[in-house]
């Protein structure tokens, strides 16, 4: 492919996908606008974030297979044309009892066009890239795709001064560019005619859609409630289930003897590990600006900005290392540089202050900067040509599935810690147990700027400390998660850098 078609069609990919990730960080700006207005509960605005998500965890791997059988070019127009056309609803909503039923519905259905549409733009971008250049065009995707998702909370805090409805209308023009580079560069949409596995995505929809209700709803169910285990414990069936039945059927929806190649069980379980940390970063940093900071939507989308420098410079490293050193380098030390990064911010939370943290933020994006990139690319290098997308589908299903169980996990904890700090501060001040777990709670998933109008406002600087307190144990955590993804890149990613060849390829260069 000629070098200006190949850069054409990676430019038509970016603007592509930059929709799903503009979505990730302009709601979880906009929530308390979105909550306000539509008189959402604390659950139900969770759930316009993770819906969107577990939509696409869910559905990526049939997205992935869709790809491949039907033609990858096919399926990011379909998948853009239908985000697009969610994203006009979400922004449609009515006021009323159907308004929450009616946005997690839209937001789902942006996640299923999402997850049309991903696994087949990055299978475009490496099928038009060879071998040696592939970290390289891998690295200006997610990097740029990451530079236009710092527009998020930028122009979510802007955006949502006029109306929270323009952030979703904000997807259309950038749907509109894509479809005319994509007609302009005409990339791939070979089709590649199989049976589909309508069993088995029922299986991993029905196992990760319970599995992650089931931790969601545990801070409103309760751990002791048989609906909580009920949800867990079918997952875990169903998920055994689905397994089972991909190695037995001759046209799986996933080859699970993909996973037999080390390097790539170790890619996937790091994207897995690492988005544990990279999307619910956005969600409670935004919460903790707006209210330990006090600061307003826009505001706290330069909180988040500063994350981004650090991100989209990285990942260009990232991918110039991959290229010239195979995947370990940048994952070994993206991982490290993560983990001591959210440590130290996580120590400065309590400051209250911006300038003490923002270098931190900044060190913390770097981190996780020269890891996606490069353990997305190096695990489709191991596949054959023919299943670029299914492969995809694979790793992107273990990093959006890791981004909703994070989501749902350090939520929990959120809410948990937010009734001993903030609820505390509230009791011992004499307000009611009641109002004071109401209040605690409310901030576990959304906000207001600045803390509850319920509040004295004698109070309001001890509730935002404590606040800060309940958000250090979440990024205590995340340093954690990131301290032990470095261990698994040590241990288990291969030294020598992959070759051309695809899976074939990989198993000549898998050893330790």
């Amino acid at each position: 492919m000629r070098a200006a078609n190949k850069n054409l069609v990676l430019a038509a990919m970016v603007f592509a996908v930059a929709m799903t990730f503009i979505d990730q960080t302009i709601v979880a700006i906009a929530i308390p606008h979105i909550q306000k207005e539509l008189s959402l509960d604390s659950i139900g605005s969770q759930w316009v974030i993770n819906g969107y998500l577990l939509a696409l965890s869910a559905l990526f791997a049939f997205g992935g297979r869709l790809g491949d059988v039907l033609g990858r070019r096919r399926m990011v127009v379909i998948g853009v044309v239908g985000f697009a056309l969610a994203s006009a609803m979400c922004g449609l909503t009515p006021k009323g009892s159907i308004a929450e039923t009616w946005i997690i519905a839209f937001r789902v259905l942006q996640g299923v066009a999402a997850a049309m549409m991903f696994p087949a733009s990055v299978a475009i971008v490496v099928a038009s890239f060879p071998v040696t250049e592939r970290g390289k065009a891998m690295a200006i995707f997610f990097g740029i795709s990451g530079g236009l998702t710092a527009i998020g909370p930028i122009a979510g805090g802007f955006l949502t001064q006029w109306t929270w409805r323009s952030i979703f209308w904000i997807n259309i023009p950038v749907a509109v560019i894509a479809l005319i580079l994509i007609y302009l560069s005409k990339p791939d949409n070979e089709a590649r005619p199989a049976k589909l596995d309508y069993r088995g995505t029922v299986l991993i929809t029905g196992a990760m859609g319970l599995l992650v209700l089931g931790l969601e709803q545990s801070s409103v169910w309760g751990w002791s409630s048989p609906a909580t285990w009920a949800c867990l414990v079918i997952g875990v069936a169903l998920m055994v289930a689905f397994v089972a039945w991909e190695l037995r059927t001759p046209d799986p929806l996933l080859r699970l003897e993909i996973f037999r190649l080390r390097a790539f069980s170790v890619d996937t379980a790091v994207l897995g590990m690492m988005s544990i940390v990279f999307v619910p970063f956005f969600f409670f940093a935004s919460v903790y600006a707006q209210v330990s900071l006090g600061q307003s939507s826009s505001d706290a989308g330069v909180y988040l900005l500063y994350w981004f420098i650090g991100f989209v410079v990285a990942a260009q490293i990232g991918g110039r290392m991959l290229d010239r050193r195979g995947a370990r380098p940048a994952l070994v030390l993206g991982s490290a540089l993560g983990a001591v990064g959210f440590y130290l911010l996580a120590g400065k939370l309590t400051d209250l202050s911006l300038s003490a943290q923002k270098g931190y933020v900044i060190f913390a994006g770097v981190g996780l900067g020269l890891m996606l990139g490069p353990a997305s690319t190096d695990a489709v290098n191991r596949a054959a040509s023919s299943a670029y997308s299914e492969v995809t589908g694979i790793t992107q299903t273990a990093r959006n599935f890791g981004a909703s169980l994070g989501l749902a996990v350090l939520g929990t904890i959120l809410i948990s810690r937010n009734e001993a700090n903030v609820g505390g501060v509230l009791r011992r001040a004499g307000v009611p147990g009641a109002a004071a777990h109401r209040i605690a709670s409310s901030f576990g998933s959304s906000t207001s700027s600045g803390g509850s109008a319920a509040e004295p406002r004698a109070l309001t600087h001890q509730v935002q400390l404590a606040f800060a307190h309940s958000t250090q144990t979440v990024f205590y955590i995340m340093a954690a998660v990131l301290a032990a993804t470095f261990v698994v890149c040590v241990r288990g990613l291969p030294r020598s850098r992959q070759s051309e060849g695809g899976a074939d390829g990989a198993q000549r260069h898998d050893e330790p």
